[in-house]
């Protein structure tokens, strides 16, 4: 039998995420027409023999109540649970302090994976080469540039034995181009060992602190790598486990991109739709005679009205009671529930907020992202701006206001042309 751990953090973790996450919690936000949580149930739930899923995290229990129940129904050969943390206790430390949950039943390996990623996910082969190597545990790890390396964790691989022999998490000077995608098999060892990396780490805190007593300083507890009772699983674990040739590595050839800000959320949703028209997924629009023109992947919610001479796509997703007019374009977009875009209105490379309206003639416009660009910003002449076009919950866009490159605050009435603005 085998588990799976997605580890959701909390409140206080999406920060980057604002304004979405303030009406919605990040795991929860739509890519793909689809929570982001789910794309990684939906792969766990293709895993041979695993039985069980585990959400650990810091918000309140009910916040994942709702989603948990809808894959209860979707997944029934799976059991769900969603597991409190009682503070906040490092990557690795909620996962060490339910051992006694996660370790219920017997299983052989448990899949870790962070919630703030989107991925192909290929887990049968992650767990298959796992197996096959027989380490402690592996570590999935995708080859990004070199130049953009020291933002991840980097690891050193021998490509014959697909040892992990040195972890550095996001390194001052280059290292290695294989980046940690935070997805991890281990095996339920991992536990035993993690008992002993506390044990170390108290030990030389200990030490620590009765050396600086000798020369009369203090350590700084506020130092979250002085607290024993968290665990970090970067610097704490995978470090040690790289020292002591316990960990193993495998590429991921498909596609791999983190979500840490909102607007990662636009090309995340690009590449699931990507992968939903590969695999003729039937929730994809289709265009129809009578319909609007659909051009590449677009998901469309049942309940959307969209007039026929509107032009959707490609990379667009659009929710629940979205009303779209007559000549309006959408393009690399999402549009969230109760959104109203009036006509001959265009939004490009944008996310429209929950209850906002676009009024007629109004322009909402980003930049595009692509692999090379940073996530957040882009350059144009020179000068870093914002990429994606990002509208809060119940943004009003007044006719013929053109918005472009600018993240705009919940509850804004717009009745001027904004651009590169952070508007508040």
């Amino acid at each position: 039998m085998n588990k799976a751990v997605i580890l959701v953090g909390g409140p206080s973790r999406a920060t980057r995420f604002r304004p979405l996450s303030m009406h919605l919690p990040q795991p929860l936000f739509p890519v793909g027409g689809k929570p982001i949580i789910w794309h990684q149930i939906k792969a766990l739930s293709a895993v041979k023999d695993l039985r069980e899923i585990i959400l650990i995290g810091f918000f309140e229990d009910y916040v994942f109540r709702s989603f948990l129940d809808k894959c209860q129904e979707e997944f029934p050969e799976i059991t769900f649970k969603y597991l409190r943390e009682y503070s906040q206790l490092g990557t690795a430390g909620g996962f060490f302090h339910f051992r006694d949950q996660i370790l219920r039943g017997g299983p052989k390996n448990i899949f870790m994976l962070y919630t703030d990623i989107c991925c192909s996910f290929p887990l049968n082969e992650l767990l298959a080469q796992h197996e096959r190597h027989g380490r402690l545990g592996t570590i999935m790890v995708t080859k990004v540039d070199r130049s953009s390396a020291r933002l991840y964790g980097c690891v050193v691989v021998d490509n014959e034995t697909k040892l992990a022999a040195h972890y550095v998490e996001k390194p001052e000077t280059y290292v290695s181009d294989m980046a940690s995608t935070g997805v991890f098999v281990f095996h339920q060892d991992i536990f035993r060992f993690m008992a002993q990396v506390m044990e170390q780490r108290a030990n030389e805190f200990d030490q620590q602190r009765a050396n600086e007593s000798a020369y009369g300083r203090s350590v700084d507890e506020a130092d979250e790598s002085h607290d024993v009772n968290r665990l970090r699983l970067e610097q704490d674990v995978l470090r040690r486990m790289a020292a002591d040739k316990k960990l193993s590595a495998y590429l991921c050839k498909g596609f791999w991109r983190q979500i840490k800000s909102a607007a990662s959320a636009v090309p995340a949703n690009g590449l699931y739709l990507q992968k939903a028209l590969s695999e003729n997924r039937s929730f994809l629009a289709e265009a129809k005679q009578d319909g609007p023109e659909i051009v590449g992947a677009v998901y469309i919610h049942p309940s959307a009205q969209i007039h026929p001479t509107a032009r959707i796509g490609p990379n667009v997703s659009i929710h629940a009671r979205v009303v779209i007019g007559p000549g309006v374009r959408v393009d690399d977009s999402i549009l969230l529930d109760n959104v109203h875009i009036k006509d001959n209105a265009a939004v490009l490379h944008s996310i429209v907020g929950w209850d906002s309206r676009i009024g007629m003639w109004g322009r909402v416009e980003g930049s595009p992202i692509t692999s090379s660009d940073d996530i957040d910003e882009v350059t144009h002449a020179g000068v870093k701006v914002n990429s994606i076009c990002i509208l809060g919950e119940d943004v009003q866009v007044k006719d013929e206001v053109f918005i472009r490159n600018s993240i705009v605050l919940p509850h804004k009435d717009l009745a001027s042309n904004k651009h590169n603005e952070i508007i508040m």
